[in-house]
């Protein structure tokens, strides 16, 4: 049975700003560099506006993000709005995205086509996120991982700031709800968000700080 941590303080949870892979509908899923888009640039400033506008400047906040470089970018311009130290930064591999195997860095449409052009073998009908790919990382081992950080970090003095990606952070979401597994994923998927958004969540409630205008798909 996973134990799902209560959190000390804030825990803000947002979604990195769009990439050329989302911008050309490819799977990135772990693909550690896939830099930002114009349009990434300008969620991020948003984001980092909100939470500037929510904390103010110089606010105690650790700073998260896996180590992906679309994750350490958005953050560097959020902590630039924070007046925070993009340096001071910590880094953790359990906060990745889906391991995608083989599907990783193929169009969206090549992988339907392949999978016999049916959707439900690549979305999940049910929360609209990724289905594992054959040779990918399974939604229950998203879920020992994502806990597993929060566990070791849930009772750190202070307000945390962590930068995820889509399906990643839907499943820590889902966990922290308290929701039910999704039937097919074996796994509690929370609602999906577009890049760039940011939740807040502060005494098992979530709130929706700013939401992005990115695309919907993770």
């Amino acid at each position: 049975m996973t134990i799902i941590p209560s959190v000390k303080g804030r825990l803000f949870i947002a979604r990195h700003g769009e990439t050329v892979y989302n911008a050309a509908k490819r799977l990135q899923g772990e693909h550690a560099h896939t830099p930002l888009t114009r349009r990434g640039f300008a969620q991020a400033d948003a984001m980092g506006a909100a939470l500037r506008n929510l904390l103010g400047m110089k606010p105690t906040l650790t700073l998260w993000a896996s180590e992906t470089g679309r994750a350490l970018q958005t953050l560097a311009v959020i902590a630039e709005h924070l007046e925070l130290d993009w340096h001071q930064a910590q880094r953790d591999t359990r906060l990745m995205e889906i391991g995608m195997g083989s599907w990783g860095g193929q169009y969206y449409a090549d992988v339907i086509a392949a999978q016999g052009g049916h959707m439900a073998n690549v979305i999940d009908p049910d929360s609209g996120a990724l289905m594992p790919a054959p040779d990918g990382e399974n939604y229950p081992s998203i879920r020992e991982r994502v806990l597993a950080w929060t566990a070791e970090h849930a009772q750190d003095d202070g307000d945390k700031l962590v930068i995820m990606h889509g399906i990643s952070s839907r499943v820590l979401r889902g966990a922290l709800l308290g929701l039910p597994d999704t039937p097919r994923l074996n796994a509690p998927i929370a609602p999906g968000l577009p890049q760039g958004s940011v939740t807040c969540f502060e005494n098992g409630t979530e709130t929706l700080v700013v939401e992005g205008i990115g695309g919907q798909v993770a």
